[in-house]
């Protein structure tokens, strides 16, 4: 599968020449041989945010829209909200597992209120925005989403 993913990074003080988290996961989607759907940088707001999502789902194709930060406790850290007011259903397995994952590295792990969840055929998942956060957390899913962009499509389990 040509995996198509976008990148939404959610923050009031980087623009792209600054999204150091950003670049790093561009890099990773290149290493795995899929496709940049595309990467903006927008305000921690929640009109903003949805919108970007949105747009990378529905206009860019994006099978996996990743968002990176605003997943925390600060009252500006609005991802998981905006995630879930663009999103049908939710995909807790996802989040869980970079929590649990990230959890072997640095016990603040447990403060990330990232979320996963399904917009129409694309997969969003929220990231964290620091740039070790953010390799910890692909590192925890990313065998795991081309099945899931697969079966978010509409694709089934193969035959037994």
């Amino acid at each position: 599968m040509d995996l198509r993913i976008a990148i939404v990074t959610c923050s009031d003080t980087r623009d792209l020449a600054a999204d150091e988290a950003g670049a790093a996961l561009e890099g990773l989607i290149a290493d795995a041989g899929w496709t940049l759907a595309g990467h903006v940088v927008v305000p921690d707001e929640v009109a903003s945010i949805a919108g970007a999502i949105a747009e990378a789902a529905d206009r860019r194709a994006a099978h996996v829209v990743i968002t990176c930060g605003g997943t925390g406790l600060s009252l500006r850290d609005v991802t998981p909200e905006a995630t879930r007011s663009v999103c049908d259903r939710d995909v807790p397995g996802i989040a869980e597992a970079m929590r649990a994952y990230s959890m072997t590295k640095t016990r603040r792990a447990m403060l990330s209120r990232a979320v996963c969840m399904q917009r129409g055929a694309a997969l969003v998942v929220n990231f964290p925005g620091s740039t070790k956060a953010a390799r910890e957390c692909w590192e925890a899913i990313a065998d795991q989403l081309e099945h899931a962009a697969c079966m978010t499509a509409g694709g089934g389990h193969p035959a037994a």
